[in-house]
C-alpha cells in the first residue's frame, strides 16, 4: 500500500471533480500497485505473433490493439527482443493518445513534445516508412533518448529536432497533416506511478502549466494544414489544463473544431465539454490521462511553402556504392546526402527550407565515411529486413551468442554455419540486431557501443 502524501487542496479539488462516492474509489486506487505495459512494434511483428513467441506473461490492454500488460516482477528490458526493437515499455494509459490520432502512411506528422519517444514510435510505425515524422523535444538531452528509441524501432522517415515550438512554426509554417501535442503538465494522473510527480506538483501546479500549454497549442494550430488533425493530451486531471485548453483553442481559432472521441469501457467523457476523453485510475487498469481531437476546417487558406523541389542525384563514394550493392531495399539515390562524414537517407517529404533548425537526425543514418571506408550505422541495421541484406547470420534467441553480441564481444561461428567474409547483418530469430564483419569463422562485432547490453 502506498502512502498518498499530497496537499489537501488537491484532494478537495478531486472531490469536487468526482463527487463524494467516486472520490473514495479514486483514493482507494492508490492502495493498488501500479501497472506495467509494453506496446508491440507493428513495423516488425504483429501483436498476435509476438504474444505467441514471447516468454513474458502478457494480458491485452483492452483498448490498445498492440498493447499488453506484463507482470512487474519480470524484466522485459533484459530480453533480446527488446534490443531487436520489437516492443516499447510504456504505461498502458499513455499508449492511448498516439492510437487516437488518425495517422495514415504518407502523412507529414509532428510530435511536438516527443521525448522519450513512447508516442513517436507508435506514430512512426503507423506511417509504415512513408511520409515524414518530425519528433521534437525542447530538451536536447531528452531528444537524444528519443532518437535512440526511434532508431531502435527501425523508423527511417524521421527528423528529430530540439527546438522551441515557436522556432518550428517560424521555419516550417503551415506544413503538417497530423500533430500530436502531449503537453507538459502538472502530472496529477501519474501520482500512483511516480511519487516524484507529487514533489514536482508542489512546486508547479495547474496554473503554471496552463499558461505554457496555451502557448504551445497556438504554435501547433499554426503549423496544421487545412483538413488536418491535432490531438492534445495531458496526464493530469485539472480542467484548467484539459477542457479549458480545448475551449481556448476553439475560441481563439474559428477554423478549429472538436472531433468527438469514441468512449470505450472505463473511459469517461470530458467534464463540461463533451467529446473529450478522460481516463481515471479507479475506472480502468491504467493511470490518469486526458485527450481531445481537433480538426482544422478545409476552408482555411493555406500558405504553403515549396518543400518538394526536385533533388539532384549526387555522385556517391565507390565504397558506399559497393556496400549498397549488398542491400536489396530500394533507395532513391537523390535522397542520399553526405553531411561531413555522415551518410543519410532523407525522408520523401523532407522540408529543404528547414535546414536552419537544430537537428539531431535528418532521416535514416546509413553510416559514416572513415578514411575511404564506409562503416554502416546501427540505425541502418534496425531499419532492414533480413531478406534485404545479401549476407546474414541468424541465431535462436536462446543462443548465448545473442547476448555476447549485444555486449560487444567477438563471435565465433560453428563449423555448420561455415565462414563469412565482409559485412553481415546479425539477427536473432530473424530480427536484425546490428552489423558485424566476418573474417572467416570469426565475426568482428560492430554493435553500437552506446546501446550495449549492461
Amino acid at each position: 500500500m502506498k502512502e498518498f502524501n499530497i496537499s489537501e487542496e488537491f484532494l478537495d479539488r478531486m472531490k469536487d471533480l468526482l463527487g463524494e462516492v467516486e472520490y473514495e474509489a479514486y483514493r482507494k486506487s492508490f492502495e493498488e500497485e501500479r501497472l506495467y505495459g509494453l506496446r508491440v512494434n507493428t513495423l516488425k511483428i504483429s501483436p498476435e505473433e509476438f504474444e505467441k513467441n514471447t516468454a513474458l506473461c502478457l494480458k491485452p490492454v483492452p483498448w490498445i490493439r498492440n498493447g499488453f500488460y506484463y507482470d512487474g516482477s519480470e524484466r522485459p528490458a533484459k530480453d533480446p527482443r527488446y534490443y531487436a526493437g520489437l516492443y516499447y515499455l510504456q504505461e498502458p494509459s499513455a499508449m492511448t493518445p498516439a492510437s487516437l490520432l488518425p495517422v495514415e502512411p504518407g502523412d507529414k506528422v509532428l510530435d511536438l513534445c516527443a521525448a522519450p519517444g513512447g508516442k513517436s514510435t507508435e506514430l512512426g510505425a503507423r506511417l509504415k516508412g512513408k511520409g515524414l515524422l518530425v519528433s521534437n523535444d525542447i530538451s536536447n538531452s531528452r531528444a537524444k533518448a528519443l532518437l535512440k528509441n526511434l532508431e531502435l524501432w527501425g523508423i527511417e522517415n524521421i527528423c528529430v529536432t530540439s527546438e522551441e515550438p515557436g522556432k518550428l512554426r517560424e521555419t516550417l509554417g503551415m506544413f503538417f497533416d497530423k500533430i500530436l501535442i502531449d503537453a507538459p503538465c502538472s502530472g496529477e494522473g501519474m501520482f500512483r506511478k511516480d511519487g516524484d510527480m507529487v514533489k514536482s506538483y508542489e512546486e508547479h501546479g495547474p496554473e503554471y502549466y496552463a499558461a505554457i500549454q496555451k502557448e504551445i497549442v497556438k504554435e501547433g494550430v499554426d503549423m496544421l494544414l487545412p483538413g488536418g488533425f491535432l490531438l492534445y493530451s495531458t496526464c493530469t486531471f485539472s480542467p484548467s489544463e484539459d477542457e479549458d485548453i480545448i475551449r481556448f483553442i476553439l475560441e481563439e481559432y474559428e477554423e478549429m473544431e472538436l472531433v468527438p472521441l469514441p468512449l470505450f469501457e472505463g473511459a469517461s467523457d470530458g467534464i463540461g465539454l463533451s467529446g473529450c476523453l478522460r481516463l481515471f485510475p479507479h475506472r480502468i487498469k491504467g493511470e490518469g490521462h486526458f485527450m481531445a481531437l481537433l480538426r482544422k476546417k478545409e476552408s482555411v487558406q493555406a500558405l504553403l511553402r515549396d518543400t518538394q523541389k526536385e533533388k539532384k542525384e549526387m555522385p556517391l563514394p565507390e565504397e558506399l556504392v559497393q556496400f549498397l550493392s549488398m542491400v536489396s531495399k530500394p533507395f532513391v539515390l537523390s535522397r542520399i546526402r553526405i553531411i561531413k562524414d555522415g551518410v543519410y537517407y532523407l525522408p520523401e517529404a523532407f522540408p529543404e527550407h528547414a535546414k536552419r533548425l537544430r537537428f539531431l537526425r535528418t532521416g535514416l543514418m546509413l553510416g559514416e565515411m572513415k578514411k575511404g571506408r564506409f562503416e554502416p550505422a546501427q540505425a541502418f541495421a534496425m531499419a532492414l529486413k533480413p531478406e534485404e541484406f545479401k549476407q546474414i547470420v541468424s541465431w535462436d534467441m536462446s543462443d548465448q551468442r545473442v547476448i555476447r553480441y549485444l555486449k560487444g564481444e567477438t563471435i565465433s561461428l560453428t563449423e555448420e554455419e561455415g565462414t563469412i567474409k565482409g559485412w553481415c547483418l546479425v539477427c536473432a530469430d530473424g530480427f536484425p540486431l546490428g552489423f558485424a564483419k566476418g573474417t572467416g569463422i570469426t565475426l568482428k562485432n560492430k554493435y553500437y557501443p552506446g546501446w550495449r547490453w549492461q
